[in-house]
């Protein structure tokens, strides 16, 4: 999982720590932690220019 590039991964101020904003449901979380999909379904790519450079 590579959540700190994650665009869902946001700082909570009341918290105080970074939380992802994604509301899963207990089945997704699960299979998330599990380790059986290595890959979170809700993985949005934070990279602003990525189709900047794909263009060039």
């Amino acid at each position: 999982m590579i959540c700190d590039t994650c665009a869902n991964y946001v700082y909570d101020e009341d918290w105080e720590c970074y939380t992802c904003m994604v509301n899963m449901d207990e089945d997704d979380y699960y299979r998330l932690m599990s380790g059986n999909n290595k890959d979170c379904p809700y993985y949005q790519d934070n990279d602003e220019y990525k189709v900047v450079r794909h263009q060039m």
